[in-house]
């Protein structure tokens, strides 16, 4: 098991602080550094920025959306970052939800599983600099009826194969994971609810004559480091409210329905009627200790270490840490400490 860094969204006061984090990873040794985007920085101008500013560490998407781009500029996308970057760009991508999909992207979230089969389908083909033909169900090139020209990609990317991860949630989903992509981008990961998902990668992967092994399953968690694991704690509550309680609507809320799965259906249904009421506090208070302590790294370096371990144990391959407490300088200490963790792990 190798580490990961998640630097999340760009633009919210810390970019100087990340880019130190970013630098900082790459030093340590750290295997990859992800971005994220949602309707405010776009994941591929950060990358960039990084990867011009770091040697060793791969740069990721964790994740670019389906809906944000046509399957071409995704492709054009990933090959330039590769280039750029000297063969360490990872290509992450993920179908959003509903409101930011159809709400500041303006396309139908309908048939996410088909349209993103195709859409990797597609992406894949360009990034083999084939003549992009392709007549899906929910993409067509070139359109038919038009003056369209089957085209390649001019740019040659660094590496003959781009690595790609999903990030999926739903049993259907993990199951396409497993057949097509690369790699695993989970939130909320549990090593006691990790057999739960992993039958279902597994199934998709059998599909497709591979096994587990073919994957790198990269799950992103909340690293708070301290005395006293409960109040380490705390500092999680925000990130978890957020996503349990406010990432969708009341009917369709993925990170709620997870939570649900994972044995925390009452109080998964707290949060969320208490986020969607504006009880923001009230929303905070009511995530269960017990589903921040099994979803994320809290404590001193001992506990993290022995946690690390289990998260081994249950199959990460790349276990991506996102520093949730403290300025700069705590947030660097943490990196430190997770390194020395997970060499205590034997990992």
């Amino acid at each position: 098991m190798r580490l990961g860094l998640n630097l999340g969204y760009w633009g919210a006061g810390n970019d100087a602080a990340n880019l130190t984090l970013a630098k900082h990873a790459d030093e340590l040794g750290y295997a990859v550094v992800w971005a994220a985007e949602a309707y405010g920085s776009d994941a591929p101008t950060v990358l960039a920025w990084i990867a011009a500013q770091t040697s060793r560490i791969d740069v990721g998407s964790a994740v670019l959306q389906i809906p944000a781009r046509t399957p071409a500029t995704t492709a054009m996308t990933a090959a330039t970052l590769d280039t750029l970057s000297g063969g360490r760009f990872r290509l992450g991508l993920g179908v959003s939800g509903p409101q930011v999909s159809e709400g500041w992207h303006g396309v139908r979230f309908g048939s996410p599983l088909g349209r993103t089969r195709e859409y990797v389908e597609i992406v894949r083909m360009a990034l083999r600099r084939e003549r992009v033909r392709y007549d899906g169900r929910h993409f067509q090139l070139p359109l038919p009826d038009g003056p369209g020209k089957a085209l390649a990609l001019t740019v040659h990317p660094v590496r003959e194969h781009i690595p790609t991860y999903l990030a999926a949630i739903g049993p259907k989903n993990l199951e396409l994971t497993g057949e097509i992509a690369d790699g695993w981008l989970p939130v909320f990961f549990s090593p006691a609810h990790a057999e739960e998902h992993l039958k279902h990668l597994r199934a998709g992967a059998e599909k497709a004559g591979r096994s587990l092994a073919d994957l790198d399953i990269a799950p992103t968690v909340p690293l708070v480091v301290g005395d006293d694991w409960t109040a380490c704690a705390d500092a999680v509550r925000s990130y978890a409210a957020l996503y349990i309680g406010g990432m969708g609507s009341r009917d369709k809320n993925f990170y709620n329905q997870l939570a649900c799965r994972m044995g925390f259906e009452a109080e998964a249904a707290e949060v969320q009627e208490k986020y969607l009421a504006k009880d923001y506090a009230g929303a905070m208070a009511a995530v269960p200790l017990e589903f921040l302590d099994a979803t994320a790294l809290l404590g001193p370096k001992e506990r993290i270490a022995e946690k690390m371990a289990a998260f081994a144990e249950a199959g990460v391959t790349t276990l991506t840490v996102a520093p949730y407490d403290g300025d700069a300088d705590a947030r660097r200490n943490a990196l430190d400490v997770a390194a020395e963790a997970i060499e205590l792990a034997g990992s």
